[in-house]
Order: structure tokens, then C-alpha cells, then sequence
């Protein structure tokens, strides 16, 4: 059975229930055995790594926040380095060297926001909008890095793939 780590900001409780709740229900369904570890500072991101290495973990999914977002590149040097294929929520990640994304489309949700303030604006009541839910997903991935980490690609994942970085 596969052992996936994953992390999480505890300091972010509602993102990190959030988070647990789907990727423990995807886990089910997948037959995979999943190991939470916490990190909220640098330290702590540097000793989970340890850990996956130390534990022999096959695969790490980084949970969506912000404090992690801000220290993409280090993740992503992490991941590579302890030779850990690692996936993320925002493309930005796989730009940054992760192996792979699959998240939001920000420029999507900007463009909502945008439209929102625009009806705000013109008089609607903030009340009165529709609360809209992010429809549209994308998945990235790195070739560079999966090639690096010894992993090819099948060509009908790339064939998804929102954009492949090379």
C-alpha cells in the first residue's frame, strides 16, 4: 500500500479540516495509506521533509495555504531534493519546480472577484449576488522535475494537463 504524506498548517484549521476531509475520502477510494504531518514555520517544514525521507514516504501532497504558498520554492527544492514526488493546489508550485498541480484557476477566481466588484459598484447589494463556486480547475505539471525524480509521465495524464512545463 502507497504512504502519502500530507502537510498541513494547523495554525489554518478550517483550510486544514477541509483539506483532511477530501483527501482522506480520495485515500479511501484509492487504497492509500495517508500520514498528516503539521508545519507552521520553516523549522517545521524542514523536519517533516526529514520525516518523509526517514519513513520512506512515497509521495507528499502539500495542503492549500497561504503560509505554504509563500515558501513554494523551498517545497519544491525540499521535494527534490529528498527525491519525494510531490503535488500541490496551484500552479504556481509547479512553476516554482513541484512536480505537479491540481487547483483553482486564480485568474479565473480574480476575474470573479472582479465582476463582483464591478455589480457591487454599479449599486447591486452584496447580499443580493449569487455565491458562485469555482468551477474551473487546472493541472499542471513539471517535466523537468519528473524527470529528475526518475518518473515519466503517461502521455494521457500530459494529454490533460492544463500546461506542461518544460
Amino acid at each position: 500500500m502507497a504512504r502519502v504524506a500530507v502537510l498541513v498548517n494547523p495554525n489554518n484549521a478550517a483550510n486544514t479540516e477541509a483539506t483532511m476531509k477530501d483527501v482522506q475520502a480520495a485515500a479511501r477510494a484509492l487504497g492509500l495509506q495517508i500520514q498528516t504531518y503539521n508545519a507552521s514555520t520553516s523549522r517545521e517544514i524542514d523536519a517533516a521533509f526529514a520525516n518523509f525521507v526517514r519513513e520512506r514516504i512515497d509521495a507528499v501532497f502539500v495542503g492549500p495555504d497561504p503560509f505554504f504558498n509563500s515558501r513554494r520554492v523551498h517545497l519544491a527544492v525540499l521535494a527534490a531534493r529528498c527525491g519525494i514526488p510531490a503535488t500541490y493546489a496551484g500552479r504556481d508550485y509547479a512553476e516554482a519546480g513541484g512536480l505537479m498541480s491540481y487547483g483553482s484557476d486564480l485568474a479565473d477566481t480574480y476575474r470573479q472577484i472582479g465582476t463582483y466588484a464591478g455589480r457591487i459598484l454599479k449599486g447591486a447589494k452584496p447580499a443580493d449576488l449569487p455565491v458562485v463556486q469555482m468551477s474551473k480547475l487546472e493541472l499542471a505539471i513539471n517535466l523537468k522535475t519528473a524527470k529528475a525524480l526518475g518518473l515519466e509521465m503517461p502521455a494521457s495524464v500530459l494529454a490533460r494537463a492544463d500546461e506542461v512545463i518544460e
